[in-house]
């Protein structure tokens, strides 16, 4: 009879890499630990495969480590691509969302991702797709709020009693 294999319950593989990446002290100590089996004699092809990444990065960590040590392995700063807009001119995209539309010749109570990629052209020549914009927007603290409709001449009272109506109607068919 076969040994039943263990498995993880609670969390999606994705979850579990996402946590290698959120704290610095995993991932050092991830690609400390490839640099320990390259020390063995582990060729680094061979590990690429365990550590999901390239066999010449596994190579660059080996060398950082044997020039900085600890330090080789921690990721550099000013990786990725550089933003359009400067800081100054987050911090000011963060003031205008807490402002109201209208005293920038909107004709709405509240920020939408278009209208901002708009102003963002208007004022600083940048244009933005969508799905950048709300990615700015959540990294300045916002969130996404989907507006709902409200019509002054609803009745409360009778969409009450239509609600509980329906409701009784369901249990019937049920």
């Amino acid at each position: 009879m076969a040994r039943p294999v263990l498995k993880v319950g609670n969390f999606k593989p994705e979850d579990i890499k996402s946590l290698f990446r959120d704290d610095e002290r995993y991932t050092i100590g991830i690609r400390l630990y490839a640099v320990y089996q390259v020390a063995l004699g582990q060729p680094s092809r061979k590990l690429e495969e365990l550590y999901n990444t390239s066999f010449k990065q596994i190579t660059n960590w080996v060398h950082r480590f044997e020039k900085e040590g600890i330090e080789g392995l921690r990721d550099k700063a000013g990786r990725g691509r550089t933003p359009k807009l400067a800081d100054a001119q987050r911090k000011q995209i963060g003031i205008l969302l807490k402002e109201d539309p209208g005293k920038y010749g909107y004709n709405t109570a509240t920020w939408t991702g278009p209208m901002l990629i708009e102003w963002i052209d208007k004022e600083y020549g940048i244009l933005y797709k969508k799905a950048q914009i709300y990615n700015i927007i959540k990294a300045l603290g916002f969130s996404y709020q989907k507006g709902r409709g409200i019509f002054p001449e609803t009745e409360g009272e009778k969409q009450e009693v239509f609600k509980e109506a329906l409701k009784k109607t369901a249990r019937r068919k049920a």
